[in-house]
């Protein structure tokens, strides 16, 4: 009776013990940042699923525009070919290659969709039109999917940084979490222009849709 009275109480105190020291605090981020992440990963897929269709519908109109075409789809293949787990978020070399090809993929629509101008016949297609407003709301979703993931981040790392939380997190195994460079930051308030019926060409996101 008296041993489980004392294993009890040291079981007790060592849950007041890792509250104290960030242990609760630690679960909360993490789970938010994994939240965040998936976010991200659904809106990019979104995108990417929006892009075959694109493509080909551009193809009808400027199929001798073969090398933007190729460009897009070439993009998507190195997209496709990460395997964007949440284990990812470990790895801060294949996370830059993840967003480096994003990246990529944001550059090769952008152009494609600037070749898409010189072609009246195309940009009245109501496929196309229609296609270029889900990639337009889809593009301003990524940007707010990644403002709340590079903020999610930010509060994990200062508690696996800040002591005495940081003495927990090397404990359990919690590593600091890469998030998206200055470079990227800076990307999400000039998301590629595609709405091309409005002339809006200021580089300012449109409200999503």
């Amino acid at each position: 009776m008296f041993k489980r009275g004392f294993a009890g109480l040291v079981l007790l105190l060592l849950i007041v013990s890792l509250s104290g020291c960030g242990y609760n605090q630690l679960q909360s981020t993490d789970e938010a940042v994994t939240a965040a992440w998936a976010e991200v990963l659904n809106q990019y897929q979104r995108r990417a699923d929006l892009v075959p269709n694109l493509v080909n519908v551009v193809k009808g109109y400027a199929s001798h525009e073969s090398e933007v075409l190729t460009q897009v789809t070439e993009a998507r293949a190195r997209v496709g070919s990460i395997q964007a787990t949440p284990e990812l978020l470990e790895n801060p070399e294949a996370f830059q290659r993840f967003t480096q090809a994003q990246g990529e993929m944001t550059s090769a629509l952008s152009r494609l969709l600037a070749v898409s101008e010189n072609y009246p016949q195309l940009k009245a297609d109501g496929s196309f039109r229609d296609l270029q407003a889900q990639l337009e709301g889809t593009e301003n979703r990524i940007a707010v999917a990644r403002n709340r993931y590079i903020k999610s981040v930010q509060d994990y790392n200062l508690v696996v940084r800040r002591f005495p939380s940081n003495l927990t997190a090397k404990v359990f195994g919690y590593d600091v979490k890469p998030s998206f460079t200055v470079e990227d930051e800076r990307a999400l308030s000039a998301p590629p222009t595609v709405d091309f019926g409005s002339g809006n060409s200021s580089g300012q996101p449109a409200p999503a849709r």
